[in-house]
């Protein structure tokens, strides 16, 4: 089993996810946040309610990825 198929605890997903949203948005401007936050839905298996916070958290510009 390799690395990626471990589950995460939901913090790490969720940073994880926000550093994937974070650098879809550098790399494809032509891409909507929502176009790209439904794409991270499906990749990283997030509920509606992790949606929300992710997408609250984008428009604070509050994601770090370090």
């Amino acid at each position: 089993m390799s690395s990626t198929d471990q589950i995460l605890p939901s913090g790490d997903k969720l940073k994880k996810t926000l550093c994937w949203i974070s650098e879809m948005l550098k790399d494809h401007p032509e891409k909507s946040r929502q176009q790209i936050i439904s794409e991270a839905e499906v990749r990283f298996d997030l509920s509606p309610k992790e949606c929300d916070f992710i997408d609250r958290k984008l428009r604070d510009n509050a994601s770090q990825c370090d």
